[in-house]
């Protein structure tokens, strides 16, 4: 894989793995890559973005850790297939953390549970719709 789908601001507060490891999660999010594409390895990541190797192994030791990537020692790195992904129960509770920080903004914003849910369900269709146009 030569190209990278995802930027690196060496600027940003958020921390280079974090950005290696949001870039990741967007650009399968978004089908830019799909369950069993082979990932660059470390050491081609950390070349083409300019950065440590074992920065860019934090964050696929991370990825992994969360099963959205999955590494076979002398074939690579690849997306997750859905066999590899996980349960419903490790799914809530790694969703868990964002789902009560939105719900503690949403308080200091005043919005009602109507409000929220009316956003949420117009986000979601825009994303999924958004997601369907670039396939």
């Amino acid at each position: 894989m030569g190209a990278v789908w995802f930027q690196i601001d060496q600027r940003s507060s958020t921390p280079l793995y974090a950005q290696i490891i949001n870039g990741v999660k967007e650009a399968a999010a978004k089908g830019i890559i799909t369950p069993g594409d082979k990932l660059p390895t470390v050491r081609e990541l950390a070349s083409s973005i300019m950065i440590n190797p074992n920065t860019v192994a934090k964050a696929y030791q991370e990825l992994e850790r969360e099963g959205i990537i999955v590494t076979m020692r002398g074939r690579g790195t690849f997306l997750a297939t859905q066999e590899q992904r996980l349960s419903m129960e490790e799914k809530a509770a790694a969703i868990a953390p964002f789902l009560e920080k939105l719900l503690v903004e949403t308080h200091h914003l005043q919005m009602t549970e109507s409000e929220l849910l009316d956003m949420l369900t117009a986000g979601v269709r825009d994303w999924y719709e958004e997601r369907r146009k670039q396939r």
